[in-house]
């Protein structure tokens, strides 16, 4: 018995002293971490409008097409998203497939921000970038990938100038927010925007940061970080874990009126699809959108479930429309290794297909 007890201890103080070593090993790494492959495939900025800046990404295969895609994220989060890793780098996978690609980067509001309202960015904003690159290439149609809240934008500019869209692609984008599956939906009903707006101006980027982790608060606030233990001797696993990390935490302040508008009459009344929502004198009716369209989604998705995107399909006018899903989550629709075997080369596919 005794003896037993010793080799119990002897291997309880045995893992104890590899943890030890691993955590040693882990801070040896996190002084020697290089970043320099993150971020980094070739981009020039090409326009700059306030805070608004369009970067154009260098083609070194040669473009399959003469018509350029604009990439537009969502004004809550950062686009680097899509070039976070160069094995998993969603810009570069479609670069690699042949694609001319520009992307949109909606920088970071400051207090004179305030009153920018969700006309300009979506009308002026959007519109003179989509004009640039339409001018910059000598053509009258461009391609638009818009993701999340972006891809809210995109249907709704894509609904008022269909002339300008050639293809539209939609990845993991709200457009029915009255559903019963999604936690993020119901709290929204409850909020009160005004007071949140009225007193702070900028709605505070590290507010919606924990709205979304409260989602899910024991995997995203203590699992992942109790897992990354196990990876702290490991460069790669540790310089792709804090890559995301910095991402997550990156989220830009929202502008108070463009906010205001976008949560009381996108989310909390529901008014995009139901065809009663109006942009400056323009309502806006998604049956305008006419070019081809690809709604992608992430059927793990529970920031934006299935169910919310999956209404776009019924209310378009497209005659040529397809709705694919993935088995991943928010992220992981453009950054993770299905995202490079299935995602990219599918969005890359079908609009060389149609350009």
């Amino acid at each position: 018995m005794q003896k037993k007890t010793d080799n119990q201890i002897a291997e309880y103080i045995s893992q104890v002293m590899k943890k030890q070593q691993k955590l040693a090993d882990g801070l040896d790494v996190l002084m020697n971490l290089d970043f320099e492959d993150h971020y980094k495939t070739p981009k020039k900025l090409v326009y700059q409008e306030d805070k608004l800046k369009v970067y154009h990404f260098e083609q070194t295969n040669g473009a399959k097409t003469s018509v350029p895609t604009l990439i537009m994220y969502a004004l809550m989060n950062r686009p680097y998203i899509m070039d976070l890793q160069q094995e998993k780098s969603f810009v570069k996978k479609l670069l690699d497939e042949g694609l001319d690609l520009y992307i949109l980067d909606w920088g970071y509001p400051t207090p004179e921000d305030r009153y920018i309202t969700l006309e300009d960015y979506i009308e002026d904003y959007l519109g003179d970038a989509i004009d640039f690159v339409r001018k910059t290439n000598g053509v009258d149609q461009i391609n638009l990938i818009a993701k999340c809240q972006g891809g809210t934008y995109g249907s709704i500019y894509a609904s008022m100038y269909p002339e300008k869209i050639k293809n539209l692609v939609t990845i993991a984008s709200p457009i029915d927010f009255d559903i019963e599956d999604g936690l993020l939906f119901k709290w929204a009903k409850q909020m009160d925007v005004d007071s949140l707006v009225d007193a702070y101006g900028i709605v505070p980027g590290d507010f919606l940061n924990m709205c979304f982790i409260c989602l899910k608060p024991y995997s995203l606030m203590v699992d992942k970080y109790v897992a990354v233990i196990n990876s702290l001797d490991d460069p790669k696993a540790l310089k792709d874990f804090l890559s995301m990390e910095k991402w997550i935490f990156d989220s830009p302040g929202q502008a108070g009126e463009a906010y205001r508008k976008y949560m009381k009459d996108l989310w909390q009344e529901n008014k995009l699809i139901k065809g009663e929502f109006v942009l400056g004198d323009k309502t806006i009716n998604l049956n305008n959108i006419t070019m081809p369209l690809l709604n992608v989604i992430g059927e793990k998705d529970n920031l934006i479930p299935p169910s919310s995107s999956k209404p776009l399909m019924d209310v378009v006018g497209s005659q040529d429309k397809e709705m694919v899903t993935y088995p991943v989550g928010h992220a992981g629709i453009v950054a993770s290794s299905r995202s490079q075997r299935e995602v990219a080369p599918k969005i890359a596919e079908w609009l060389l297909k149609r350009s």
